[in-house]
């Protein structure tokens, strides 16, 4: 039975790899450096470990001798994470995981990239081998840098690699400062949203639908970049929208009352060609489904009672993503 190790494992993207890649027939080994979650599939192996430190590489892989590697664990907490230095110990922390992978004998690893690596102006649709790679930000010059470290290494050592460049997840669990997680938030609190004029567009994807492509790409045999995404261009107020819809509140969407930042790309989508012919692997959840579920996820969370003083509550919340 092939064996897979899953770093991150406990995160908004690792937590919805495990059972697709246990239905694969992986044994799954987890890594986590908190508790491990719940509603996850029973006979995953959970390790409880912090990636960062500079001995932990060598001691998962001496303990879980994986012969697939999912690296997911990063600093991801929007919009900080695009210009914190810990970016430059998570280039250090996965080599030496790689590093460690390789020489026990690992044969496949698929590493998390990030739609960040490709240049964004003025409009872009990313194909990976024809969109230039201009990050703007440390975060997506790091993960850059570390594919091409990692990609060499590979070719030297013989081992299969695959870089899956992730574009916009949402869903359970997702980070409560990104775009849907503070828009559905804050409705569902009664609170207003305010937001640029929306027109930016860009792809979003269901992270259940995304750990279901993380395996898929794991178990198949596609190397080099893989952009991992819905592949249908949306609107950031069509985004907004159908959250705002689920909610009790849609009228609170404040859409134009605030300016677009500066340099920020109208158009930043995927093309999904290799991940779909390549890799054979289309998403089932669309936006509108998506959107219900995520929603109804936040409203578990926050344990919201609507009551006529929601209805009438006008507070204002931290400024959202745009």
């Amino acid at each position: 039975m092939s064996r897979v190790l899953v770093t991150g494992a406990g995160g908004f993207i690792g937590r919805h790899t495990l059972a697709p890649l246990a239905a694969a027939g992986f044994e799954v080994h987890a890594v986590t450096s908190s508790e491990p979650p719940e509603g996850v599939p029973a006979e995953v192996c959970w390790h409880r470990m912090d990636m960062l430190a500079p001995e932990s590489a060598w001691e998962l892989i001496e303990t879980a001798q994986p012969t697939h590697l999912l690296h997911l664990a990063w600093l991801l907490n929007p919009p900080a994470h695009l210009t914190a230095d810990v970016n430059l110990d998570w280039v250090h922390a996965s080599l030496r995981l790689l590093r460690a992978f390789t020489a026990a004998g690992g044969r496949r690893a698929a590493l998390a990239g990030t739609y960040a690596e490709y240049s964004s102006q003025p409009a872009v649709h990313c194909l990976e081998d024809e969109t230039p790679i201009r990050p703007t930000s440390l975060y997506g010059a790091a993960k850059h840098g570390l594919h091409v470290i990692a990609a060499a290494w590979a070719r030297q050592s013989g081992v299969e690699l695959c870089w899956a460049r992730i574009f916009n997840a949402y869903g359970p669990h997702e980070h409560a400062t990104s775009l849907v997680g503070s828009v559905a938030r804050a409705l569902l609190r009664g609170e207003e949203v305010s937001t640029s004029h929306g027109r930016q567009v860009r792809d979003y994807l269901y992270v259940e639908d995304l750990g279901r492509a993380l395996a898929a790409l794991l178990r198949s045999d596609v190397a080099g970049a893989v952009n991992v995404a819905s592949g249908v261009p949306v609107r950031l107020a069509d985004a907004i929208a159908a959250i705002a819809a689920q909610t009790e509140h849609p009228e609170l969407v404040r859409m134009g009352a605030l300016p677009q930042r500066p340099g920020e790309s109208e158009q930043l989508t995927a093309d999904v060609r290799r991940l779909r012919e390549d890799v054979g692997w289309s998403p089932s959840v669309d936006l509108r489904e998506g959107a219900r579920l995520t929603v109804d996820w936040w409203r578990r969370a926050l344990a919201v009672t609507v009551t006529p003083s929601h209805a009438h509550s006008r507070r204002r919340p931290r400024e959202p993503a745009r």
